[in-house]
């Protein structure tokens, strides 16, 4: 009789115990801006994230358990990025896509390791995120010195006849991309004739404009977000001045068009495969239009990390940590980026830059 009660017992434990499981949730946070100038941005690792939520859960979800958003603001601010990450620990998310600022990515890197949260991030690409060694933290998008090579190779085979200038807006995604980029050009035996820095925030740029004009540039590499961006190219035409500017990957964006108005026309810069020119993607970006979301930038990138994650719980059997870390470092993953897989940094192998330019309010690959 005792033994078949305590039989009895374990059966009933164990059903409550499966019951209890199949109804939990599995919590997935989102860290970026969503107020402030680059909330642009921040939506559209917003919508990434948000549909790959709905699909995962459409197809039964992880491990059997529904998938559940928290998103949180850092607007791209390291000390509100840190305040964020804090929430998402409160909160218990088994994984977090962002950030996306290098930095706010690199200082809440730190709250995570400690939690044993998984960070991937869509769209800071400053090496420190992963050159600190963090096992908890991955970058599905490329590194700033993948970007600076090939923006070096274009500026010392565009200049060797022109005058450059590198400019930075001193933030940590605007000091690194640009740094980058004058190793590699000076790499090539070419030197800028200038390198300077503006101050972010700023509704006009015409003194600096008027400095690059005195000095004779014809080509200004600009490290730093759209807002400036398309404020400085729009500073250049007001006074007459044929400037061609070369940027990164900030600029994938609509929003700089929509700062930089008519200006913008011609702008190159560097940026991320777009996966909206994969046939396979077709279904998604389609089903993105008709809710009236265009999917650039970092969008598929937010969506293909969640992706990423999934995978690597199923393969792993398990949200635990270190399990889904070492999964995703020794496995490769089908996603809407295509297949991809990451190194011991936790950087990703694929895809990597390519050039694009802005021509009729739209970004193309350049020629």
């Amino acid at each position: 009789m005792n033994r078949n009660l305590l039989r009895l017992t374990a059966a009933i434990i164990f059903a409550m115990a499966k019951a209890g499981s199949a109804g939990a949730e599995i919590l997935i946070g989102m860290a970026g801006a969503l107020t402030g100038p680059n909330a642009y941005q921040g939506e559209q690792q917003q919508q990434g994230v948000e549909m790959a939520i709905v699909d995962i859960n459409a197809a039964g979800g992880v491990l059997g358990q529904p998938l559940r958003l928290i998103s949180v603001d850092d607007s791209c601010d390291s000390g509100q990025a840190i305040a964020a990450a804090h929430k998402l620990v409160a909160e218990q998310v088994a994984f977090v896509v962002g950030h996306q600022c290098s930095g706010a990515s690199i200082p809440a890197a730190g709250v995570y390791e400690r939690a044993g949260v998984i960070q991937m991030t869509p769209a800071s690409t400053n090496p420190r995120l992963t050159e600190e060694g963090r096992a908890n933290v991955f970058r599905i998008c490329g590194r700033d010195d993948q970007q600076g090579e090939i923006a070096g190779a274009y500026l010392a085979e565009s200049g060797r006849d022109a005058k450059i200038a590198i400019i930075s807006d001193g933030s940590v995604y605007g000091d690194g991309i640009t740094q980058e980029t004058r190793r590699h050009l000076r790499e090539r035996g070419v030197a800028e004739t200038l390198h300077d820095t503006l101050e972010p925030g700023l509704n006009d740029y015409s003194p600096l404009i008027a400095k690059l004009q005195s000095a004779g540039i014809r080509i200004a590499y600009f490290g730093g977000y759209y807002r400036e961006a398309g404020i400085l190219i729009r500073n250049a035409r007001e006074q007459g001045y044929d400037l061609q500017l070369v940027s990164g990957d900030s600029i994938a964006s609509e929003a700089y068009i929509q700062v930089a108005g008519e200006a913008g026309e011609g702008t190159v810069f560097t940026s991320f495969r777009d996966p909206r020119r994969n046939p396979r993607a077709a279904s998604l970006v389609e089903r993105f239009r008709r809710q009236g979301f265009e999917p650039e930038g970092y969008t598929l990138y937010s969506y293909g990390a969640v992706q990423a994650w999934a995978q690597a719980v199923t393969k792993a059997g398990s949200i635990d940590p270190h399990a889904v870390a070492s999964a995703l470092r020794s496995n490769e993953f089908d996603t809407i980026l295509g297949r991809v897989s990451f190194d011991a940094k936790g950087d990703v192998r694929q895809p990597g830059f390519e050039w694009f330019i802005w021509r009729s309010d739209r970004y193309v690959p350049l020629e």
